[in-house]
């Protein structure tokens, strides 16, 4: 703790959680076959509401423990990687435990990528054995892989067997189940694992070490081929049991799971927070869809309910929203995108989820770095992203110099602890870049940290606007604007200038039955902001692009405006 005294500096931007109670050393399986150890194996484990299926705790163990000895007998070692590629079911949970118990890495894949990317993941991460379905939302994945099979070179030499899951789309119907050439079905694949011993199962399993990696996560890829955040056991185990301490998590809740998969806050920040401490598992169906996540919170008596703030603001915005019982929720969390204050008091009211906390990281964490807790006061719940979670350490630094800075002064957010992924796949380069030598991870965020060592998040460095001279944060201007009654959604970016090197631009997005000039919007803005933060252009929409996790993507706005507005001679003029 720093003094008072006069030969002390002012605090500086550095804090680390608390351990109260030790990490968890085991792996992703052993940890689950504890929790079936200590509390009534016949729970609810997973209900996965279009499915149709209910999971106990027993069934789950003995369905993954056979998935993995199917896999064992189809020739998976330890350290081979196993992707999957489908949207939410209840079997991409069991891939994810079966693929653990036999020490192999889960590769998890986008269920949007096109045949380009697919290929790109599926090469650079050495899939030996891959888990689909047959496809979604129009795209044929059967289609898709036979294409890249049967091309001239097959590009994805690498995958040695394809295995096509049963699935149901959002109406609850069967999709594609026939698998197509060089692939075998879910049930065909299953019958191997009685070519395998429960000793020779268990002698592998044995071997599995904690810090032994597990999954391949891979970024976004917004600049560049994506990169594979590859994480442990340990890594994940932990980042899920404290998300779980941070929404106060108990084994007798439910947990509904709108968020993808495939994705940190769908895999770790809810399924794996929740079956860390033997809760139930909600699926509403295989993707995010309003009235699918409504019926499964009110049918599926759910307790707590995770997502990004535009799955929060499409609940609340539908026009059905009210037929809905949401009395049993009490908890859950927002993450993944800049959270609005004003949202985040409507959802405490409106949806009864009174315990909402803010989770905040990155997939190269885990995801979580810092989280506000159910103790902490809505204003502190509403306004930061919390502190550092325990175990983990977080800092502010200088975005040019590098040096530490004092509290209340903006800068780069880095953390170190047991959260910090292994590194990129296959990509040293790129890891040694994000982690420094002391073990700091660069976050790219920019953030402040209070005197309490609670964290504020200003914004991304690149999403940063110069307007001739200013640094201007798009939070600031899109905090202001979520105040407006009939602003649902605001997005500020910026837009190339020749004079002034950028200009602001708004898209937003109104609430149901709202009205707005935005003439009006700038006189609102022009009473609350500096001038020069006003913005230029203003568009309304009725959606923004995003990707399959929620996440706004302004890059793509930014492209469309200067498409729009013919500003691609300034977006060519090159900058230091």
């Amino acid at each position: 703790m720093v003094g008072s005294g006069s030969g002390f500096k002012a605090a500086s931007s550095y804090d680390v959680g608390l351990l109260t109670e030790s990490l968890l050393g085991y792996t992703l399986h052993d940890h689950f076959d504890l929790m079936c150890q200590i509390a009534d194996p016949s729970r609810d484990c997973i209900v996965s509401r279009l499915e149709k299926v209910t999971l106990s705790f027993a069934d789950f163990k003995n369905e993954s423990k056979k998935l993995a000895a199917a896999m064992l007998a189809s020739g998976i070692n330890r350290g081979d990687r196993v992707g999957i590629w489908s949207t939410n079911n209840y079997r991409w949970l069991l891939v994810l435990y079966a693929t653990a118990r036999v020490g192999a890495i889960l590769v998890n894949i986008n269920p949007a990528y096109r045949s380009h990317e697919l290929a790109y993941v599926l090469n650079q991460s050495g899939v030996k054995l891959l888990f689909t379905i047959g496809g979604s939302r129009g795209t044929d994945y059967v289609a898709m892989l036979e294409q890249l099979m049967e091309s001239s070179q097959n590009q994805i030499s690498d995958v040695q067997k394809i295995v096509l899951m049963p699935s149901v789309d959002i109406k609850g119907e069967s999709c594609r189940s026939q698998p197509g050439a060089g692939m075998v079905s879910w049930e065909n694949f299953l019958s191997g694992s009685a070519d395998v011993s429960d000793e020779l199962l268990q002698k592998r399993s044995g071997l599995v070490q904690f810090d032994d990696p597990v999954n391949i996560q891979y970024t976004s890829g917004t600049t560049g081929f994506p990169k594979g955040v590859t994480l442990s056991h340990h890594n994940l185990l932990n980042n899920g049991f404290l998300a779980a301490r941070a929404m106060d998590l108990q084994s007798r809740d439910r947990f509904c799971i709108p968020m993808p998969f495939y994705h940190c806050g769908g895999m770790v920040s809810s399924a794996l927070a929740t079956l860390s401490i033997g809760g139930t598992i909600i699926i509403p169906g295989p993707y995010f869809e309003e009235l699918t996540v409504m019926q499964a919170v009110q049918d599926d008596r759910a307790t707590h309910i995770s997502g990004v703030p535009t799955m929060f603001i499409s609940q609340l915005e539908h026009a059905r929203f009210k037929d809905f019982d949401y009395s049993l929720l009490k908890g859950g969390f927002m993450a993944g995108a800049p959270c609005p204050v004003q949202l985040m008091r409507r959802v405490a009211t409106e949806m009864h989820v009174g315990e909402v906390v803010i989770l905040y990281g990155l997939t190269e964490v885990s995801p979580l770095m810092t989280a506000t807790n159910t103790h902490d006061s809505m204003e502190e719940r509403a306004t930061t992203v919390g502190r550092a979670i325990p175990g983990v350490e977080v800092k502010i630094i200088d975005t040019i110099t590098g040096e530490l800075l004092p509290r209340g002064v903006q800068g780069e957010i880095c953390s170190r602890g047991h959260g910090i992924m292994l590194g990129y796949w296959q990509n040293e380069v790129a890891t040694s870049e994000t982690i420094d030598r002391a073990g700091w991870l660069h976050s790219g965020d920019l953030g402040v940290m209070n005197e309490r060592g609670y964290l504020h998040i200003t914004g991304r460095k690149k999403d940063m606007i110069i307007r001739g001279g200013e640094n201007i944060y798009p939070r600031e201007i899109e905090e202001v604007l979520h105040t407006h009654p009939a602003v649902a959604q605001a997005q500020i970016f910026g837009l190339p200038d020749a004079r002034l090197g950028e200009e602001v631009a708004l898209w937003v997005n109104l609430k149901s039955g709202a009205s707005v000039e935005s003439e009006e919007l700038i006189a609102f803005l022009k009473e609350r902001v500096a001038h020069f933060k006003i913005p230029k252009h203003v568009r309304f929409v009725s959606e923004f692009p995003m990707t399959v996790t929620g996440k706004i993507q302004k890059f793509a706005m930014r492209d469309l405006m200067v498409k729009e507005l013919g500003l691609q001679q300034a977006a060519s003029i090159e900058t230091a």
